[in-house]
């Protein structure tokens, strides 16, 4: 039975993580699409790019509840540690590859936020604390989150030991996504924050 419900579990993540908050609240707001304006990213900090701060937020709120939301059923399913870890990585592939949307998806940094609070409030605070300091300091939003990723499972060994691997999955899934970002980084040609598309 929870071998059913794991399974289970793990597909709503993925289904949940495949709606693309960005693309469906840019069409409700008759906004262009964010696969093919900007830095074509259907994430939040694209969103903004694009000129609107307040759907910007609400892509963020989204993303990161897709991510929280399957991790916290799960585990008050009874679901163990080793496999929570599974439900996380399905909800954050579905926001890089979702099935709804010809499987062209985000970065899925705010859903892997999402799928980390479960774990605690200090390590989110610390996720979120790191990513801030950066773009403060570069205002890169991309290099922040190749930070904060690589931090994220050293944080969480420090809080939640049981976690890390499936932590360290999800920074490499996120790592590889920004691969673009990290060659576009080093030749001095990433767009900051507030950079307009």
């Amino acid at each position: 039975m929870m071998l059913l419900t794991t399974i289970t579990m793990v597909i709503a993540a993925y289904l949940i993580g495949s709606i693309s908050s960005a693309i469906l609240l840019c069409r409700l707001f008759n906004l262009p699409d964010p696969r093919t304006n900007g830095s074509k990213n259907p994430g939040a900090t694209n969103v903004l790019r694009m000129g609107n701060k307040i759907l910007a937020v609400l892509v963020l709120v989204f993303d990161v509840l897709k991510g929280t939301i399957p991790v916290w059923s799960a585990y008050f399913l009874g679901i163990e540690t080793n496999y929570l870890g599974f439900v996380a990585i399905a909800a954050c592939l579905g926001h890089m590859f979702p099935v709804f949307f010809q499987f062209k998806g985000g970065k899925a940094v705010a859903t892997a936020l999402g799928v980390m609070l479960p774990i605690g409030w200090s390590l989110a605070l610390l996720l979120i604390g790191t990513w801030g300091l950066v773009v403060k300091f570069t205002k890169y939003s991309s290099l922040a989150a190749i930070i904060t990723v690589l931090l994220a499972p050293f944080y969480t060994w420090l809080i939640k030991p049981a976690y890390v691997l499936p932590v360290m999955m999800i920074s490499v899934l996120i790592i590889f996504r920004h691969k673009d970002n990290i060659t576009r980084l080093l030749a001095g040609k990433e767009n900051k924050i507030g950079d307009k598309s």
